[in-house]
């Protein structure tokens, strides 16, 4: 069989687009793993789904947690890609119980199966007192509910306080980033909440959180180009910059201010004053 030259380069031709569309749809759609970075804290269920509950540790601690959740069909074994969630964690104590501040549960991508927020426990279980979580879900018009116990022991170094302002609000103040400090000027981001109620923690606006760092095994001494943290738009965190000349164990004193400049919590470090009575600490 014989071919005119025209009829072979327009074959040619389409041979080009069809491979140059394949390339353009690879490229736009690549495979991805969502869980990448992440381990598995732990799977709970009820009668239709399997929760799984991971951080980037896989494990929860006293403190800020970022956390992501994904919902298993049981029966199908797909995973529920158009869940509506909240959730709501509870400490448990002899004479009452308590929640803690927490974020909204948003999707992570659009087609994907992660579901992320935060938890912030400021305070740890022990031998009587624990902390539960129940995530409440909405798919396709239809409500489930699931609990788990949520293991919050006891931190080696501070990264949450709670206190009372001179306002007479009770606050709570987290440590979020960074995690992995570097002797450098670091990228610093703290949480403020205020309590409205036993069960119900907001987001602080407007506020000014100030920040000294010191080594106290080192005469106390600071660093320079620090930053206090205070929020680039409202209901989000605090971010700011930590000054790290070296490595060891900081305490980053801290100061609350409100949004017209009042102090309502921490004391200045001075020569008298080696400390604030609210702080965070690190060792790196």
């Amino acid at each position: 069989m014989k071919f005119s030259i025209p009829v072979i380069i327009a074959f040619f031709a389409m041979a080009l687009l069809l491979h140059s569309c394949r390339t353009s749809d690879d490229a736009v759609a690549p495979v991805t793993n969502e869980l990448d970075g992440l381990k598995k804290i732990k799977e709970f269920s009820n009668s239709t789904h399997t929760l799984e509950l991971y951080s980037v540790s896989g494990t929860t601690q006293l403190g800020y947690n970022d956390l992501k959740i994904r919902i298993k069909n049981t029966a199908t074994g797909q995973y529920e890609k158009n869940a509506t969630l909240s959730w709501n964690p509870l400490m448990h104590m002899m004479s009452m119980s308590h929640s803690c501040p927490k974020s909204a549960i948003t999707k992570d991508q659009p087609d994907g199966t992660l579901y992320s927020g935060y938890l912030v426990f400021q305070m740890a279980q022990n031998n009587s007192e624990y902390w539960d979580l129940q995530i409440n879900y909405t798919i396709n018009g239809t409500s489930f509910s699931a609990t788990t116990a949520i293991d919050v022991p006891e931190s080696a170094k501070r990264r949450v306080t709670s206190f009372l302002g001179s306002d007479n609000v009770r606050y709570v103040m987290a440590y979020v980033e960074p995690q992995s400090p570097a002797v450098a000027v670091n990228d610093l981001k703290v949480g403020v909440w205020k309590t409205e109620d036993m069960n119900t923690f907001s987001v602080v606006d407007g506020f000014t959180v100030k920040i000294d760092p010191r080594m106290p095994g080192m005469g106390n001494h600071s660093s320079p180009n620090n930053i206090d943290a205070k929020q680039a738009a409202p209901g989000k965190l605090y971010t700011g910059k930590l000054s790290l000349t070296m490595t060891g164990y900081w305490k980053i004193n801290l100061q609350l201010l409100n949004a017209s400049g009042s102090l309502l919590k921490g004391e200045p470090v001075t020569t008298d004053n080696p400390a604030s009575s609210i702080f965070f600490e690190l060792e790196f």
